[in-house]
């Protein structure tokens, strides 16, 4: 199928998202899908509670970004933030380590209210999406909890205590996501990796080992994917040999990972039938199953690309080369 084939209704498409650079591409792709033929398929590995309140922070970068509301220095949190709440917490001696915007605090309420009234972390997905005007469907990987674990020199770590209190201070060990053996996909996740008419998955551009991992380790993803007809595009996370944003270089190295596509590839053995890589590591890329783009995305021309570029690789691209 070729990829005015995928972008005018002919096939659906999935994306594994998590992080800011999943976020940017699952935006490139708004773009050049039909909504009703996109799914984004979000970690739910950092989600925690902080102040009582439930926080998704992948699924609401997701959500900011495709609306609009994403801060656009940060790529996370809102657009136009104030921060009285956090000001207020400091003044009452609350803890202030992971900042909660007074628009963004608003989210957090909500969702944790209907949460406590039962209603699944897919619903309320859907209608949040729905009042930001967002088309395209996003769906949190799994509606039961997944948290995460950084195994760490300084013992084991809650992801956000490792990632935002300790700024990934402390040398990774290992990495492990309680809760995942007794989670499943849901219906919604299974019936989109299951689609007769799935044209493509995508593993966006997301830290492997923290934002998609989460969404692997859940019983039954990880053969959803592998044992899809779809081709299976992942984006490498590395260009010219760094990390874009965040610690994946770090973590990488503390694993004893080379900072090179080969390493994202081999973690991906057995899921993927094609990594692209960015142009700047084309000495790198010399596995068959490699293919260049441009990776790096600093707009939204970029975005829209990449996802171009992504749906054209699928496109050429069959199942066949998985492991």
């Amino acid at each position: 199928m070729s990829e005015r084939g995928m972008a005018d209704g002919g096939g659906r498409i999935v994306a594994l998202c998590g992080g800011v650079g999943g976020a940017k591409l699952a935006l490139g792709l708004t773009h050049v899908v039909p909504s009703d033929r996109l799914t984004i398929v979000v970690n739910t590995g950092d989600d925690f509670r902080h102040c009582g309140l439930h926080v998704s922070p992948d699924i609401d970068t997701v959500l900011y970004t495709l609306s609009g509301r994403a801060n656009q220095e940060t790529g996370w949190g809102r657009a136009n933030e104030s921060w009285r709440f956090m000001a207020a917490m400091a003044e009452v001696g609350g803890e202030t380590w992971f900042a909660l915007g007074d628009t963004d605090l608003a989210l957090h309420a909500a969702r944790t209210a209907r949460l406590a009234a039962g209603d699944s972390l897919t619903a309320i997905t859907r209608d949040i999406a729905a009042r930001f005007g967002i088309a395209a469907g996003i769906l949190p990987a799994t509606d039961q909890p997944v948290a995460t674990i950084v195994d760490t020199d300084e013992g084991s770590l809650p992801f956000q205590r490792y990632f935002v209190e300790r700024r990934c201070a402390p040398r990774i060990r290992a990495i492990r996501f309680a809760g995942a053996p007794g989670a499943v996909p849901t219906e919604e996740v299974r019936s989109a990796l299951a689609a007769p008419d799935l044209a493509a998955i995508v593993i966006c551009p997301s830290n492997p080992y923290l934002s998609i991992d989460p969404i692997l380790a859940i019983p039954g993803m990880r053969n959803l994917v592998a044992g899809s007809a779809a081709p299976v595009v992942a984006v490498s996370p590395l260009v010219g040999g760094q990390a874009v944003k965040g610690p994946l270089a770090k973590i990488m190295g503390e694993l004893g990972r080379d900072l090179v596509p080969a390493s994202i590839l081999d973690h991906y053995d057995g899921l993927v039938d094609v990594l692209l890589v960015d142009r700047q590591d084309a000495a790198h890329a010399r596995d068959p199953r490699m293919r260049l783009a441009q990776t790096l995305m600093t707009s939204l021309d970029d975005r829209i690309a990449l996802a171009r570029s992504v749906l054209e690789t699928a496109s050429t691209a069959g199942p066949g080369a998985r492991g």
